[in-house]
């Protein structure tokens, strides 16, 4: 069992949408050390949240009030009451028992455990194009922030709670989100660590992933932000 007892409380943020066969493949492995699990509902239509609701009966739903994975995962931050948050995908792609990979890397000293999917192994199932734009945004993100991260858009990561409320997400669209987190966490002068995971590949329905414009969208906002003199 981990963490160590005591330990913090624990959080993990879930967004849906329309994942009611995929949530079987996730809620079930989330570890028992978990104190929380905070779902963030876009308004499915296939019972998403009752499936959720009896896979798990403990769990938190909110849903938003506005469109957007990245004001879901906002609205889930918010709601979390843990010391903890992890936030992990509802399509069975990120593995909930790599979890302990992330608390640990926080208990020991890190503000952000940073998800990448290419530390282990190349992701499952990805299209070529997929994997190469997800390289180009961590190569210019690494260029203008002298980092070495793999990877930027892996929804799969955890901070502590007090450490990301010192950091503002004003971006409607989560694959911005993701490195603009990183961006504002870095210049915040938060500890942030890369962590490799395993990625399952997306068990049932169609990918959510970003098409090129979203991705040359985030490109523009890592540049822009990197000119900015504070958050």
């Amino acid at each position: 069992m981990y963490p160590k007892l005591p330990h913090p409380r624990i959080s993990v943020v879930i967004c849906t949408l329309n994942e009611a066969k995929n949530l079987p493949h996730v809620l079930p492995h989330i570890p028992k050390w978990v104190d929380e699990v905070v779902l963030v509902d876009g308004h499915s239509t296939d019972g998403t949240v009752e499936v959720a609701k009896k896979l798990r009966p403990d769990i938190k739903v909110f849903y938003q009030l506005r469109e957007g994975k990245g004001e879901a995962l906002r609205l889930g931050i918010k709601s979390s009451t843990g010391d903890i948050i992890v936030t992990l995908d509802a399509d069975g792609e990120t593995d909930p028992r790599d979890m302990d990979r992330f608390v640990e890397a926080l208990l020991r000293g890190y503000d952000f455990a940073k998800g990448s999917r290419f530390r282990l192994s190349l992701p499952a199932d990805k299209p070529a194009h997929r994997i190469i734009g997800n390289l180009i945004i961590a190569v210019v993100f690494n260029m203008l922030y002298l980092t070495r991260f793999t990877d930027l858009c892996s929804g799969y990561n955890a901070f502590w709670k007090k450490s990301i409320e010192r950091v503002s997400l004003d971006s409607e669209d989560c694959f911005e989100d993701e490195p603009l987190l990183v961006s504002r966490a870095r210049k915040m002068g938060l500890k942030i660590v890369e962590v490799g995971h395993h990625d399952r590949g997306r068990i049932s329905g169609e990918s959510k992933a970003p098409s090129w414009r979203q991705g040359f969208k985030a490109i523009k906002t890592i540049a822009r932000e990197r000119l900015r003199r504070r958050v």
